[in-house]
């Protein structure tokens, strides 16, 4: 028996184990989409690192600095930078606004309590919004699977890689709900930091050393004629790349997935604890998946003759050089990083989905008095749906895993980034400046993704990352519509100064 195939069999064991446990921890609702606002700082600051770093971060940002060099890099700069003021300016203040806003559970529902007015109707557009642009997410997170299992498994189609892939992580999370998403989190964050450190590592070491690994990428450069070694753009393209790549730290303030564990830590002062745990997995992480990415440079250009291992995708280069660098018992370890990377992420997904139909839909306008039984069951049958659909989007071979993730990335970060920020700092705000805000950064997503893009890319121009402009048109979308319409009613502006004042006082 192949060790790889023991070693993933045992992890899965694991997770699934995990989710059994979490099931009988599980008594209403509540325990199911938020752990009951329980979440201590580790567990918290490894949740929120492992369910915002999906496979993306073992397949596609190591494949971009492949591909493009270093110039890539600028998205784990600005991922870094937006993270930080994320925990710093915002986790601490949604976590009681949140509690004081008739402990609001889901984001949509923390929307239609902060503003008082429109309340049904926010709910509906930021459900919506969640659904459209998370299942285009999950469904990053499921072609991450299939080409990790398709990369492993000789003879296996994309297909059946596909539904193997999702297969346990649709298991543990309809069984489990958040309590098995966050624990199992934690496992999969540390087989996350492991890999990422060992596997640069390994290349260095095996290249011999610094002196040989810039002499293999300059020769790689020469050869292709990238600078693969610059981050500093050389003309107005490459500054729009740049600028593209670091505005990924925009979307951090929007990503209901990652702001779902702001809202159930245990209180605001765990947060504190959670902010440094959290960067320096962080910083650790995105430093080596860079890494792996620019080491991977040289050690092909080194091996030619390797590069088949690929596969003729630059997203498999962590794949490929596990399995040639590492004993197959380690390199069994080192691979269920990728495996864990998607299964934190899609887990967590697919409970935002499934607790937005539930909550916000089926609770807010079908079955308001629902038990906290029925809730719990439709949540689960919930995630099976939303994990379908996001297979049947997957189920194109050609798609790529950090393309997928990048057009969702911006829909929040556009759509609800400004909302949030502004929801947190601003008592002027009103529920009709949110309403406009959220849907003006959620269709100008789209249509520049859909359409500007594709337009620029045709007439030889350098496009923009959709996030830039759909962001900055949702901050003064909100501004402008907030400041011409009446004052909110002393209602909401009284919880927001209280929040404000729990906010000081807990600090």
């Amino acid at each position: 028996m192949n060790p790889i195939y023991i070693t993933f069999g045992l992890y899965l064991l694991a997770v699934l184990g995990i989710g059994l446990v979490a099931y009988f921890s599980t008594r209403n609702f509540d325990d199911y989409i938020l752990g009951g606002r329980s979440l201590g700082a580790f567990v918290t600051a490894m949740s929120a690192g492992a369910s915002d770093m999906s496979g993306w971060l073992l397949m596609g940002l190591p494949g971009a600095i492949y591909a493009s060099g270093l110039i890539e890099a600028w998205i784990a700069i600005g991922l870094t930078i937006g993270a930080y003021f994320n925990w710093l300016l915002v986790s601490g203040r949604l976590r009681i606004h949140t509690e004081l806003n008739h402990n609001a559970l889901t984001l949509p529902e923390y929307f239609a309590h902060r503003f008082g007015e429109h309340g049904k109707l926010l709910k509906v557009i930021s459900a919506i919004i969640i659904l459209f642009f998370f299942t285009i997410y999950c469904a990053s997170g499921v072609v991450a699977g299939a080409r990790l299992f398709q990369s492993l498994f000789e003879g296996m189609s994309y297909t059946q890689a596909m539904w193997l892939g999702a297969g346990a992580t649709i298991a543990y999370t309809f069984i489990g709900g958040f309590l098995a998403v966050s624990w199992t989190d934690t496992l999969q964050a540390s087989l996350m930091i492991f890999a990422l450190i060992l596997a640069p590592v390994m290349v260095w070491l095996t290249l011999g050393g610094t002196d040989q690994m810039n002499a293999a990428i300059a020769a790689a450069s020469t050869k292709t004629g990238v600078s693969y070694s610059s981050l500093s753009p050389s003309d107005l393209a490459g500054w729009i790349t740049a600028i593209s790549a670091a505005a990924w730290g925009l979307g951090y303030f929007g990503q209901p997935h990652i702001l779902a564990r702001f809202m159930a830590a245990d209180s605001v002062k765990s947060l504190h604890s959670a902010r440094r745990i959290g960067m320096t997995w962080m910083v650790v992480c995105l430093a080596g998946a860079v890494a792996v990415g620019y080491f991977g440079i040289a050690y092909f250009g080194a091996h030619p003759n390797q590069v088949t291992a690929m596969g003729g995708k630059n997203e498999r280069i962590f794949i490929a050089l596990s399995t040639l660098l590492f004993n197959p018992w380690v390199a069994g370890v080192v691979l269920s990083a990728i495996l864990a990377a998607v299964m934190s992420t899609l887990s967590c997904q697919l409970l935002i989905c499934s607790s937005a139909i539930a909550e916000d839909f089926y609770k807010g306008f079908f079955r308001p008095q629902a038990s906290q039984k029925e809730l719990v069951w439709l949540g689960r049958v919930m995630v099976l749906v939303v994990a379908v659909i996001s297979i049947l989007i997957a189920s194109d071979p050609e798609s790529m895993v950090l393309g997928l993730v990048a057009y969702a990335w911006a829909g929040f970060g556009a759509a609800f980034g400004p909302v949030v920020i502004l929801s947190l700092f601003w008592k002027r705000m009103t529920a009709k400046g949110a309403l406009a805000g959220m849907t003006v950064g959620a269709v100008l997503t789209v249509v520049w993704a859909e359409m500007v893009n594709p337009a620029l890319k045709a007439a030889g121009s350098p496009t923009m990352y959709e996030i830039v402009p759909a962001f900055i048109a949702c901050w003064l979308t909100v501004w402008l519509v907030s400041l011409s319409d009446k004052q909110p009613s002393a209602d909401v502006q009284n919880r927001f100064d209280e929040a404000n004042k729990r906010y000081l006082d807990s600090n």
